[in-house]
């Protein structure tokens, strides 16, 4: 028997593209006997409320008349919404010889983090595998549907269901988004599964970028002992072919993944396709030779070209002379165009105007915030004159704290860097220089102390050290004020981050979206009041 898993990136809402794409993958694969495409493979995933449209669906409706015409001998497995009994669901087609000849819809529909399917769909309470022929003989497919799969959780079990009902090998078909550990869950479960139920297990996953998610495919099929016998590319499209009759196992890719490659192949993934599916080419970053800035750089360079990203250095009267020459040691290294705006008249002439709100007052919070205001009109303007989106350059921990200035430096249209912490900032851009035929990131910008600079002798108000990994506690997983103090920490700097967690939530509502790479994002899947008064005023010691 031979199995091709089509995994796909398809464009969210372009019916006409995914369709052609998919009709074009099934006249190439006529000599396999069973042809997987992933879950909603021909709206792209998640359509969100386009998936309320009238006219959406009967253009899906009228796509999939097109594409069964394109099915000959094999068994192609398709993800869409479909109407049943008049109720829209997630549903996986399997045509044959020209026609649909079963369908099963999705029974576990999640609602936790980035999913809210049930506002979209209906459950399913039918699990039956459906019958095709191959090579003259009836196969029994079992079908599910991404969560399907994650059906440890839930009362009911799909795939022993599928099994006990006759299945001869269970075919997930997924749109699972990339985060960090996910690979070894997926195929940990899978294993379990195919260790207990003694079949084949195969996983086709969607890959791209869309919005803030990134779907990394590697899809992957196993044998009944748990053992890989295909398995596909990371972060790219890749059809992952398995004959039986040729049936070696492969290296387990668990033992294969680079943390930081895995997370810079994700972010780059993910801004490589929010410009290729919004339409945009050019990128404008602002460059304060620190290390943010040159990490986002870096990977977009990688992400879109370097001849698309370009780089302006801002300085003010507090910029440092090591700022400014190794942000032009950067845009050197990656090969970007650069450019130098000074900000001092700019500022100076901002001050003088302010009139008796600035006079005679003490400098503060407003003077450093104006100038990082002043640098994002800047960028803001030359994004409108030359047709380029301007890239935020923020990290996980200062968004977490509010350590970041509205329509300053939080300005932009993608946060590249927004879902990892400062701690993975620098493992990243360590990576990204040892792994490259030179050094990109000046090693300045990684040794130095952080500073805005915004002030004089300014520098960063907290050791990343310790509040980075805290953060990550608290917003990835979710522990509470007495559990971080139970691992040692002090209770007033956990009531302190807490809070600062809590104050700072009507920042990041305004903030641009960001590339989702860790177990819980700020952005669709967090959903905190701005206006709450829920604080961590008392801690226990």
């Amino acid at each position: 028997m031979k199995i091709r898993l089509a995994q796909i990136n398809p464009i969210v809402g372009d019916i006409e593209h995914n369709s052609k794409l998919i009709k074009n993958t099934i006249k190439s694969s006529e000599k396999f006997d069973i042809l997987v495409f992933p879950e909603l493979a021909l709206t792209g995933y998640p359509p969100q409320d386009l998936l309320f449209d009238n006219k959406f669906i009967k253009e899906v409706e009228k796509s999939l008349v097109d594409i069964k015409k394109c099915v000959k001998h094999q068994a192609v497995i398709l993800g869409l919404p479909a109407y049943e009994s008049n109720s829209l669901m997630n549903s996986a087609v399997v045509m044959q010889h020209g026609k649909v000849v079963g369908c099963h819809s999705k029974v576990l529909l999640p609602t936790y983090d980035v999913f809210d399917e049930t506002r979209y769909f209906t459950s399913s309470d039918k699990i039956s595998p459906i019958k095709v022929f191959i090579n003259n003989k009836e196969v029994s497919l079992g079908i599910q549907i991404c969560e399907d799969l994650w059906d440890e959780s839930y009362s009911t079990k799909i795939t022993k269901t599928l099994i006990d009902k006759g299945a001869e090998m269970i075919i997930n078909i997924s749109a699972s988004p990339y985060r960090k550990k996910i690979l070894d869950k997926r195929i940990i479960l899978c294993r379990d599964k195919c260790k207990d139920l003694k079949y084949y297990f195969i996983y086709c996953n969607i890959v791209g970028g869309q919005d803030e998610l990134v779907f990394d495919g590697r899809s992957f099929i196993l044998d009944n002992r748990g053992d890989i016998k295909a398995f596909g590319g990371s972060f790219k499209e890749d059809m992952v072919d398995f004959d039986s009759s040729h049936s070696e196992s492969l290296d387990d890719p668990l033992y294969h993944i680079d943390e930081s490659e895995e997370l810079f192949n994700a972010l780059s993934l993910g801004l490589s396709d929010y410009f290729k599916k919004s339409g945009f080419q050019k990128a404008v970053i602002g460059l304060s030779g620190g290390i943010d800035s040159a990490i986002t750089a870096a990977i977009a360079v990688d992400a879109i070209g370097k001849d698309n990203v370009i780089g302006v250095s801002m300085p003010s009267s507090f910029s440092s002379n090591h700022s400014k020459s190794d942000a032009k040691i950067l845009a050197d290294n990656l090969g970007i165009r650069f450019e130098t705006i000074p900000i001092n008249e700019l500022y100076e002439k901002a001050l003088s105007n302010m009139g008796s709100f600035f006079k005679d007052t003490p400098r503060g919070l407003a003077e450093e915030n104006l100038q990082a205001r002043i640098r994002g009109n800047i960028l803001m303007s030359i994004s409108n004159k030359i047709g380029a989106l301007v890239l935020n350059t923020g990290n996980k921990t200062e968004l977490a704290l509010g350590y970041c200035t509205m329509y300053g430096d939080m300005c932009g249209a993608i946060g590249v860097i927004s879902d990892i912490n400062k701690l993975e900032v620098y493992e990243v851009s360590n990576w990204i220089n040892k792994n490259s035929d030179k050094i990109l990131i000046p090693e300045n910008s990684i040794n130095k102390i952080p500073s805005a600079e915004l002030s004089e002798n300014q520098y960063d108000p907290f050791d990343y050290n310790i509040v980075s990994p805290i953060v990550d506690y608290i917003i990835n997983d979710l522990y509470d004020a007495d559990a971080l103090i139970e691992l040692g920490y002090d209770s007033d700097l956990i009531g302190d981050i807490f809070n600062k967690i809590h104050r700072s939530e009507y920042k990041r509502r305004q903030a641009s979206p960001g590339i989702k790479v860790s177990e819980k994002a700020f952005g669709m899947g967090r959903r905190y009041p701005i206006n709450n008064q829920y604080r961590y005023e008392k801690c226990k010691k």
